[in-house]
């Protein structure tokens, strides 16, 4: 008999799955597709924000109150894991009830000892089970240090708890020339050196310490055996009360200070734990948000306009229904906004995608592209160079009466955008019907947090994508401090920021929000450059050294 088998009717299956070190990247493809087929997630606390974004929206604990996530803590929005038991039994519970179960634990479940026994515990009640993989930290997280586990000329690898390690551990370890990949607490590194020492290890070896690991609160400290306290001790991080938090020690010749110098491709990111302010919302950000993240960057994103209906929504009815009885050649959406509120205006009279057959579609970039294709709608046509009104009309056909059945294009749009479509429409021969899709009005302020982390130069740099995002960023939580750096997306957005009396460090070299994102980099790179070139610290704007900050326009 199959031990792995199911003896209960209808009985579902558990995935064992490894979330890695932290970094959300790190996930492999079949623990995505893991968790988008997850009928119930058991998340360990620290991964939680890693796994479930990608399970499928609105599952939440089922009709027999089985928990999704276990206990799920009201005032933080995080799950805690209890004890092996109660886990065990929420797993087996879920399962029994014919229900497909992901339990995600840190690192890989295969070094998780608490997983291996939540596998026994089900392969016991013949509940199927299967294990994906993750990163392991002790693994990951030397990798994201700039410190290779092994070289040509070493080999030999031991991995060390130090919360289990006994006497016999650490004397093997010891009197061994094996790199050593410890894992430990803050305030628990010193004393484990300590055993290695003992043990017969020569106080002077390499040795690095690094917390935070793969995320970008990751920070690594260079030392040696006998020098790890003082080392700690001297850049204020012990004592601490974050004495308990992880670390990944390497002890070894791999963790040679001038090695790491040239091997640490993480933290040296131009914009690396920069807390990166962009004055859109989440969806306008996205590719923005991307791209900074691709520098070590942490955006946080605040709506600086909020959008409301048109006041006379005939306009736009009256269009929707020509679009329908073949009134228009194009429509041009010029916005994610004109996309959704065409969208609504369709699913309110029963319409889809349909409807959009025999019409060509015009998406004024990529992000707006995007949303019409989750729409499933195809664009036919996007600029091929800048993404903007005048990129548009740049690849935008003149009306030709033999090819061009109809001569209108319909323009759903925010009531105060420009003329610059409408007037190079016509100019190319086309009848425009600029129908007002949406409104925009100011944003609600921020959260309070939000807005003294603005004001009290808890951001490093914000970046302005619009005079109006300056006025309204101003205007619902108050002016940046002046330790961020202000990066402007042109002279016009440039000239609005010094208006209200703030100083721009840096301007894009061409009118595009990702452009935007490379030179706020190359500023963060020249930066980190000054401040090694005169020995001193790299440290980020927010911690408020205004004297190593520079002027950078490119």
């Amino acid at each position: 008999m199959n031990p792995n088998a199911p003896n209960h009717p209808g009985c579902g299956h558990v995935t064992f799955l490894g979330a890695g070190p932290g970094d959300p990247g790190l996930l492999t493809l079949r623990a995505v597709e893991a968790l988008a087929a997850a009928d119930v997630l058991i998340a360990d606390p620290h991964v939680l924000d890693v796994v479930r974004e990608h399970v499928r929206p609105g599952v939440a604990a089922d009709a027999q109150g089985t928990p999704r996530q276990a206990d799920t803590d009201v005032s933080s929005g995080a799950a805690t894991v209890p004890v092996l038991r109660d886990t065990a039994n929420l797993v087996m519970t879920a399962a029994r009830g014919g229900k497909r179960v992901v339990r995600a634990v840190a690192g890989d479940p295969g070094l998780d000892g608490y997983a291996a026994d939540e596998m026994l515990a089900c392969a016991a009640e013949g509940i199927v089970f299967e294990v994906v993989p993750g990163v392991a930290a002790a693994v990951g997280v030397p990798a994201y240090a700039g410190v290779p586990l092994r070289d040509a000329k070493s080999a030999d690898v031991r991995f060390v708890d130090a919360l289990t390690a006994d006497e016999r551990c650490w004397s093997e370890v010891g009197s061994s020339g094996a790199t050593a990949v410890v894992s430990a607490t803050l305030e628990t590194v010193a004393a484990a050196a300590g055993e290695l020492v003992a043990a017969g290890r020569k106080p002077d070896t390499p040795l690095t310490v690094t917390v935070g690991g793969t995320t970008t609160r990751q920070r690594t400290w260079t030392a040696t055996l006998g020098t790890i306290a003082q080392v700690l001790k001297s850049a204020k991080v012990l004592p601490s009360p974050q004495g308990a938090q992880p670390v990944i020690a390497v002890v070894g010749e791999q963790s040679e200070a001038g090695r790491r110098d040239q091997l640490s491709w993480f933290e040296s990111k131009p914009l690396f734990g920069w807390k990166v302010l962009v004055p859109r919302t989440k969806e306008q950000a996205a590719s923005l948000s991307d791209q900074l993240r691709s520098y070590g960057a942490v955006p946080s994103e605040v709506p600086t306009i909020a959008v409301e209906p048109p006041r006379t929504p005939q306009q736009m009815e009256r269009a929707v229904k020509g679009l329908v009885t073949g009134r228009y050649e194009w429509i041009a959406f010029t916005s994610v906004n004109a996309v959704k509120a065409v969208r609504e205006k369709f699913e309110e009279y029963g319409l889809d995608a349909r409807a959009f057959a025999g019409i060509k579609v015009a998406a004024v970039g990529e992000q707006t592209a995007k949303s019409l294709i989750d729409f499933g709608v195809k664009p036919d046509l996007v600029p091929s160079g800048e993404q903007s009104a005048a990129g548009l009309l740049e690849d935008w056909p003149p009306y030709d009466p033999v090819f061009d059945p109809i001569d209108r294009v319909f323009l759903p749009r925010a009531d105060i955008a420009t003329e610059t479509l409408v007037a190079g429409l016509i100019e190319l021969g086309w009848e425009v019907d600029d129908v007002t899709a949406y409104r925009t009005v100011r944003a609600s302020p921020p959260p309070a947090e939000t807005r003294e982390a603005i004001k009290g130069g808890g951001f490093d740099a914000v970046l302005f994508t619009s005079s109006s995002t300056v006025r309204n960023l101003v205007g619902i939580a108050g002016k940046p401090h002046n330790v961020t750096v202000i990066a402007c997306i042109g002279p016009a957005t440039a000239k609005t920021a010094e208006e209200h009396g703030l100083r721009v460090d840096v301007l894009s070299p061409e009118p595009s929000v990702l452009k935007l994102a490379e030179a706020l980099a190359d500023f963060g790179a020249a930066r980190r450059q000054a401040a090694i070139e005169a020995g001193e610290p790299v440290t980020r704007p927010s911690e408020r050294r205004p004297g190593s900050r520079r002027r950078a326009r490119s």
